[in-house]
């Protein structure tokens, strides 16, 4: 039956006429009241090009991070702290309201909404402040932070309806079923398909449009859940998969997906066309407009994903699709990562510290292992890991502390010395059959201390792992050779 309804929403596709468009709204893109007023165009435009839209909107950009902070601070029951910036977040999103063409009684009821939102941050502080840690549990955590895109999407909700655009907000939570890894949770996706035939395809078959909060979900117990950093991309990705939406669009404050971050090189330039399996390795290397989990459902369905400025809606944006498989090898862009590095001045099996670093990164972070380089000769042993992203601000710093405690345990069996590194990747095709790319990478980097190699398995990334202190360098002169090589 639910397989039946999904197809519907198909529409008329292959006539030529109209289907389904998810589009994915980021912090940037409901940030201030000027971009708002653009999401607002956006839909408005788009609800008439498309039989069915459904919008997924994140919380206002740095809003996850003070909602964060204010844990942190409940966890030391600092109350001035958390009161302080749950203050603050308060005038922060009254301030956009005010801005906003909202009738009167709408704004009044919108800020009621916000103020009852944060009331229940404030009880769960107070709560978690009772219970004195050292560690902040992550379903304590996850239940504020996932605050911040309840806020921001009654906002959106009431910025359409005062437009007579049909809409409601929609819980995240009431959608995306996961597992329990608080934090860093992956949605269950059989039930949560059932959950979306129950709960968005009446909403869409009646010419509504849900606004959905992305980056939260819940357990089959309903014990609130959020889907790491980046998490709405994976709402977005995983309903448009389950819905048989024909397109996903990114809305972002850049043009698309970059040659290399921009904050960090300003001659970072917009890569018009990616394959899937690029976009999954920027997106796992560090590139911060996608998360690295939300490329596998729509690849599997061949769903194409647009990436698009909100400032800029005119602009294509970059296309991430199945792409041709013609073309020579070719390097389109360079990330910079955080990684652990873990040295002995021994040989040998590596099953047990291979073990220990799973069992210590799941219970600290949430997180399976992985190994992204490891290397070995008769008088050494070198292991590097990947940190993504999506662990947060402090997980690299949770993990290099919980991994040197727990081998300070077994001192014999454990002579790791536990550091920090940067992993700077090149993206890019065909890269197994370009040895002559990699060589020009590597000589770029002559005079840079590189402490281990990999070509993924993908064939779309070559990394290079180096000390922290010189991925600034090996990000510009990777990119000045993608630059060059156009």
């Amino acid at each position: 039956m639910a397989l039946i309804a999904l197809t519907i929403l198909s529409g008329r596709r292959g006539s030529g006429a109209m289907a389904t468009l998810v589009m994915k709204f980021g912090g940037s893109s409901v940030g201030t009241a000027a971009a708002l007023k653009q999401v607002l165009d956006t839909v408005a435009n788009e609800r008439g090009n498309w039989d069915h839209v459904l919008v997924v909107v994140s919380a206002l950009d740095g809003v996850t991070d003070m909602l964060f902070e204010v844990a942190q601070l409940a966890r030391i029951a600092n109350q001035r702290g958390y009161r302080r910036i749950a203050a603050n977040l308060r005038s922060r999103h009254l301030a956009i309201i005010d801005q906003l063409p909202l009738g009167r009684p709408d704004r009044n009821t919108l800020q009621a909404e916000i103020d009852r939102l944060l009331s229940d941050v404030l009880d769960q502080c107070r709560s978690i402040a009772i219970n004195l840690n050292d560690e902040l549990a992550p379903a304590s955590s996850d239940a504020v932070v996932a605050t911040g895109e309840r806020l921001s999407a009654r906002i959106v909700e009431a910025l359409l309806r005062q437009h007579e655009i049909r809409c409601a907000a929609v819980d995240g939570t009431d959608i995306m079923v996961t597992d329990d890894v608080y934090g860093n949770a992956h949605p269950d996706l059989a039930l949560t398909r059932q959950r979306v035939h129950e709960t968005l395809l009446p909403m869409l078959q009646s010419d509504m449009i849900p606004v959905v909060t992305g980056f939260i979900g819940a357990t089959p117990a309903g014990e609130t859940t959020t889907l790491g950093r980046g998490g709405t991309d994976y709402t977005a990705s995983a309903l448009s998969a389950l819905l048989g939406a024909d397109e996903l669009w990114i809305w972002t404050g850049v043009d698309g997906m970059m040659s290399a971050d921009p904050h960090e090189l300003a001659d970072a330039r917009v890569i018009a066309r990616l394959s899937y399996d690029e976009a999954a390795d920027l997106a796992y290397f560090g590139a911060r407009l996608l998360h690295s989990r939300m490329i596998a459902p729509l690849a599997e369905r061949k769903l194409p994903i647009r990436i698009k400025n909100i400032a800029a809606p005119e602009g294509m944006g970059t296309l991430v699709h199945t792409g041709t498989g013609d073309g020579a090898p070719s390097l389109k862009a360079v990330t910079s990562i955080h990684g652990l590095s873990l040295r002995r001045p021994a040989g040998g099996s590596l099953a047990g510290v291979t073990r220990l670093v799973g069992n210590t990164l799941f219970k600290t972070l949430g997180m399976r292992t992985e190994v992204m380089i490891a290397s070995q000769s008769a008088t050494s042993s070198f292991i590097c890991l990947v940190i993504p992203t999506s662990i947060g601000i402090d997980g690299v710093d949770r993990l290099q502390r919980a991994l040197i405690a727990k081998m300070a345990e077994y001192p014999e069996k454990m002579p790791w010395k536990v550091g920090t590194v940067a992993l700077v990747t090149a993206i890019g095709s065909k890269l197994h059959r370009a040895p002559m790319l990699q060589a020009q990478v590597l000589e770029c980097l002559r005079d840079i201390e590189i402490l281990g190699l990999a070509l993924g398995a993908s064939n779309c990334s070559f990394t290079v792992a180096v000390p922290a202190n010189e991925a600034r360098s090996a990000l510009r002169r990777i990119h000045k050779l993608i630059v060059k090589s156009d």
